[in-house]
């Protein structure tokens, strides 16, 4: 059985008329429900997607715009930790230890969903009994994302899959163009090597702590997805593309 932590404690800059009262987590997009389009939260979204992963229980890291988020997802057996400072995605995932539970965990942010790709992560990690499952897509601008070093290409459930070799936050000088989507599955070792990665200046990357497990010789795979899109609400320009998208496609 697999658990989830879904990291909503950011404060949202991008998107801040919004943000500052709702979580993105509750952004609306579409879907199709009995034939009918219906509008429902990104959270919806993140929590289906990650069911069919096998994924059953839910931890959300909350921040200040805490409330109406615990308000929706009060009734559905969801456990809310806390980061109460805006310290990186990686001391989010940290807050989450304790729930993990030396368990595996998805791990997954609230500012977008991706269209697949979870089910073949966790069946990946499984199967290699693996450290780290990474989803990647390719980018034409590698210098503004997490970035993944890979080698050993083979064909895995319809999908390219390589072994993981390095990760970096936004390099300046990319090894590879395989972007980091925002959706992994940990083995309980990550939160160790969260706890002794160097921040980058007030924020703890998550990308930190993969490269420290990469380097101690966990086990770490990455699945390029190329037809599988990632609807981010992050901002304003792909928020706009991700409704049109959900609108026309889900």
């Amino acid at each position: 059985m697999l658990k989830a932590i879904v990291t909503s404690a950011g404060e949202g800059s991008r998107m801040k008329r919004v943000t500052s009262v709702v979580p993105k987590a509750l952004l609306p997009l579409f879907k199709t429900e009995n034939n009918e389009k219906i509008i429902v939260p990104v959270a919806d979204y993140i929590m289906d997607s990650l069911a069919l992963a096998g994924v059953s229980k839910f931890c959300f890291v909350v921040g200040k715009h805490r409330s109406l988020l615990m308000d929706y997802l009060f009734d559905r057996g969801v456990t809310f930790v806390f980061q109460n400072q805006p310290k990186g995605f990686g001391d989010a995932v940290l807050r989450g230890e304790d729930y993990a539970s030396h368990e595996p965990v998805f791990v997954h942010a609230d500012d977008g969903v991706l269209t697949g790709g979870y089910v073949e992560a966790a069946s990946l990690f499984m199967e290699k009994d693996a450290d780290v499952v990474l989803l990647l897509r390719k980018t034409d601008n590698p210098k503004r994302y997490g970035i993944a070093e890979v080698a050993d290409a083979w064909t895995y459930m319809g999908h390219k899959a390589f072994r993981i070799t390095g990760a970096e936050e936004k390099p300046k000088n990319p090894k590879s163009n395989m972007m980091i989507s925002a959706v992994y599955v940990f083995s309980h070792k990550i939160f160790e090597h969260l706890k002794t990665s160097k921040p980058t200046g007030s924020e703890l990357e998550l990308t930190a702590g993969i490269q420290s497990l990469i380097k101690s010789g966990g086990k770490a795979y990455g699945i390029l997805l190329e037809k599988e899109r990632w609807l981010n609400v992050g901002d304003t320009d792909n928020y706009h593309k991700a409704i049109e998208y959900s609108f026309e496609n889900l």
